[in-house]
């Protein structure tokens, strides 16, 4: 599993940590020490984020060192040395926490389906809930600027947050504006607090030493959302909906938002999640914007793709009474990197 992560998954784009998986790899001792943890947690995502964190802690400071150096065998030779020194600590760290991806990248996907599903209905404001919302990064969706290969911009180009993405094919985004935004609600089973210094950290053990693009990019993401936190929910995303819905005022339309949040329900869950938007529609119009793997979205079509096909289609679903308006509006690729837009506008 290290071999094949550092060989095949980091070697795309991080040298480093292609270096030190398989040096993890080779050696018997720290397989031995990773073996201390759970199964679940034994992966290499968990293991090297959780060694990441001692070193952004102070905790390991000759694994810091390579990793701020880029030096693919020093970091191995500390990478082993920490995990067998501090076993007790790596293995504390991965089983209390899980590894995430809260960079709002996916913004680039959202806003503009986000924009088309406050047309449709014609809303002059917009109450955004985040389904699996993490720390809550996508709900500043309208806070970041974005600009796309075509040339297209769309958010705020005064943005201390600024995305790039890249458009497949050749019709261009609409270029509209996401409406005033009255309500940000995220539900999460664990949701992380951006303005507590150790789940800042934790973020950003999450993110290859050797990418500073990336690093700089959180950072300025949780610098902006710790100005204006949003509210954040925990529980079960089925069960916690109708109390999301409550925060959304009266005169807006609560637009619930999943990026590859609902492959990790049971295909139960995710109908009783459908069934949620349904009694809520009962009162007032609600939208669903979906970024999901092929067939992950309940009633968003396929179009005729294969399932584990490699990218993901955006979905926009329009719940108004009885009726039910559902569509695809387009494919994305490595959570929102690249972008096909398909819904007329």
């Amino acid at each position: 599993m290290y071999r094949h992560f550092g060989e095949v998954e980091a070697a795309k784009t991080s040298p480093l940590y292609e270096r030190v998986a398989v040096a993890l790899s080779e050696s018997d001792q720290a397989l031995r020490a990773i073996e201390a943890a759970p199964a679940r947690k034994r992966r290499p995502a968990v293991i090297l984020a959780s060694l990441h964190d001692l070193a952004l802690a102070g905790r390991a400071p000759a694994l810091a060192a390579a990793y701020a150096a880029a030096d693919g065998d020093a970091a191995a030779a500390a990478a082993i040395d920490t995990l067998l020194r501090m076993t007790d600590s790596v293995v504390a760290t991965a089983v209390h926490r899980q590894t995430r991806t809260d960079e709002t990248g996916r913004c680039a996907v959202l806003y503009p389906a986000i924009a088309e599903a406050a047309r449709r209905v014609d809303a002059k404001a917009v109450g955004l809930i985040d389904v699996g919302c993490s720390a809550g990064l996508n709900l500043n969706v309208d806070r970041v600027g974005i600009t796309y290969s075509n040339g297209q911009s769309l958010g705020d180009p005064s943005s201390p947050v600024q995305m790039t993405s890249s458009i497949v094919g050749d019709r261009p985004i609409p270029t509209r504006a996401i409406p005033e935004v009255v309500a940000r609600v995220g539900i999460d089973l664990d949701p992380v607090d951006v303005t507590d210094a150790d789940n800042a950290r934790w973020l950003r053990a999450c993110l290859w030493p050797d990418q500073p693009e990336r690093v700089a990019r959180l950072d300025a993401e949780m610098a902006l959302s710790a100005t204006a936190p949003p509210l954040l929910l925990q529980g079960d995303a089925v069960e916690m909906l109708p109390d999301a819905f409550a925060r959304v005022p009266a005169d807006a339309l609560p637009v619930i938002t999943t990026t590859w949040a609902l492959s990790r329900f049971p295909l139960e869950s995710r109908l009783r999640f459908l069934h949620r938007l349904d009694e809520a529609a009962a009162g007032r119009t609600v939208a669903w914007v979906s970024a999901e793997g092929v067939g992950v979205a309940p009633t968003i079509p396929t179009l005729g793709d294969r399932r584990a096909s490699g990218h993901s289609i955006i979905g926009l679903a329009v719940f108004e009474g009885s009726a039910l308006h559902a569509e695809a509006i387009g494919r994305c690729w490595s959570q929102g990197r690249l972008l096909a837009w398909l819904a007329d506008s």
